[in-house]
C-alpha cells in the first residue's frame, strides 16, 4: 500500500509500505480521512530522522477485514478509530478494566497510523459512525473526544465560566465540548482572525489576542474580578506563557486542565497556583468516565443536526499531496484551521 512518511529533511513523502495483516482481535480499516494534528506539526519540527512508520491518529474509514475472534458482521462498517488507546490496548490489565485504555500496561506495538491507505487496530477500538456522518466529521471524532475528556476531567459544572487558551483544533473542539456539556460564558484566546471567527461561530462568547494581559483582563471584567471557574490550556509547545495565563485568568480555587503537549522542560512559578489553591489537572487522550466513552459522546455530538464543527475543516488534500497539506497547516496565512487528508 501507499503511505506517507516524514523524510527527516522537512518533507512528507509517499512510499510503498507492507499491507497490514489482521491477527486475532484486529480489524483492518481502509482509511477515508485523517486529520493533520498540531502534534504532527510539532513532532515533525523536532524530528532529526526519517519516520519508519506512517503517523496520523485522527482517523476514520471502512472496516474491510477482521482477524479471528471478531464478528465478520462488522466488515463494511463506517468507523472512527480510537487509534492511541483502545485500538492498541490489551483489555485485561487494571487500567483497561477501568476503561483507561490510554494507560494500558500491555499495549501492542502500533504498525502505523492513518497517513496510509490502510490501518490496523483492535476491533474494539473501532466506533461505528452513521451513514449520514461525513468523512470530515468522522476524522473530527478523535480531537473532539480529546476535548470532551478534558472538560470531563476538569469536572465542569453547568453554568460555569470557561477560559480556553488557544483556538487551534483542540481549542475549537473544547469550545464545542464545553458548550454542549453546559458551560456558561466561554472565553478563548485566538492568534489568527479565522480562529477567532470560528470560535465565536461554534459558541464562544468572547475572543481576544493572547498577547499581553488582554485575556486575563477580559475574563476578570466579566466575572466580577474573580476569573474563570475552569481554564483549559490547549497550546503546549515550548513556552510557559499559556501556563501563566491559565493561572492568572482562573479564580481562586478554580481548576486548570492541561491538554497541550509541552515538548521541553519549562520553568514555572508554582507559588502562584498554590496560593490561589488552584487544581491543575492533566488530561491525555480519552477513555471511559462514568460508564461512557469519550468517543461515544463525540459521535453523539457530531451526529446532532445542529452540529457545525466540520466548518473548521478548511482544506482537504489527497494522500499524494500530503506535503502540500502540511505546508498549508503550518501556514495560517492560507486561512487554514483544520487540514485533512482524504482518500477515495
Amino acid at each position: 500500500m501507499e503511505a506517507a512518511f516524514y523524510d527527516g529533511n522537512g518533507q512528507m513523502i509517499i512510499q510503498q509500505h507492507p499491507d497490514p495483516v489482521a491477527a486475532e482481535g484486529d480489524a483492518i480499516i481502509q482509511v477515508k480521512a485523517t486529520g493533520i494534528c498540531g502534534s504532527d506539526l510539532l513532532m515533525n519540527n523536532d524530528k532529526e530522522e526519517a519516520d519508519e512508520l506512517p503517523a496520523g491518529h485522527e482517523v476514520t474509514g471502512i472496516i474491510v477485514d477482521v482477524g479471528a475472534a471478531v464478528d465478520r458482521e462488522i466488515v463494511g462498517k463506517r468507523v472512527a478509530i480510537e487509534t492511541i488507546g483502545q485500538g492498541l490496548a490489551c483489555s485485561t490489565c487494571w487500567y483497561c478494566r477501568m476503561g483507561q485504555y490510554r494507560q494500558c500496561q500491555n499495549k501492542v506495538q502500533a504498525e502505523g497510523g492513518g497517513f496510509a491507505e490502510y490501518i490496523k487496530r483492535k476491533a474494539i477500538g473501532c466506533y461505528e459512525i452513521s451513514e449520514s456522518m461525513t468523512w470530515d466529521e468522522g476524522a473530527l471524532v478523535e480531537p473532539l473526544a480529546v476535548s470532551i475528556h478534558g472538560i470531563r476531567r476538569g469536572m465542569m459544572n453547568g453554568g460555569e465560566t470557561v477560559a480556553i487558551l488557544g483556538a487551534g483544533t483542540i481549542g475549537l473542539t473544547a469550545v464545542v465540548a464545553a458548550k454542549q456539556l453546559g458551560a456558561g460564558k466561554i472565553f478563548v484566546t485566538a492568534r489568527h482572525e479565522q480562529q477567532a471567527a470560528m470560535a465565536l461561530s461554534l459558541g464562544a462568547d468572547y475572543t481576544c489576542s493572547p498577547e499581553g494581559e488582554e485575556f486575563e483582563n477580559l475574563v476578570r471584567s466579566h466575572t466580577n474580578g474573580r476569573g474563570a471557574d475552569l481554564a483549559v490550556e490547549t497550546v503546549g509547545g515550548k513556552s510557559n506563557r499559556t501556563l501563566i495565563q491559565s493561572v492568572e485568568s482562573t479564580r481562586m480555587q478554580g481548576r486548570i486542565v492541561i491538554l497541550g503537549g509541552f515538548r521541553t522542560p519549562l520553568q514555572f512559578d508554582w507559588l502562584a497556583p498554590l496560593l490561589k489553591e488552584q487544581s491543575i489537572i492533566f488530561s491525555s487522550c480519552y477513555g471511559i468516565l462514568d460508564g461512557y466513552h469519550d468517543y461515544e459522546m463525540a459521535i453523539n455530538l457530531l451526529s446532532n443536526q445542529s452540529n457545525s464543527l466540520s466548518d473548521i475543516v478548511t482544506h482537504k488534500y489527497p494522500l499524494e499531496e500530503i506535503q502540500q497539506g502540511f505546508e498549508c497547516a503550518y501556514d495560517k496565512s492560507t486561512g487554514s484551521i483544520k487540514v485533512q487528508i482524504h482518500q477515495d
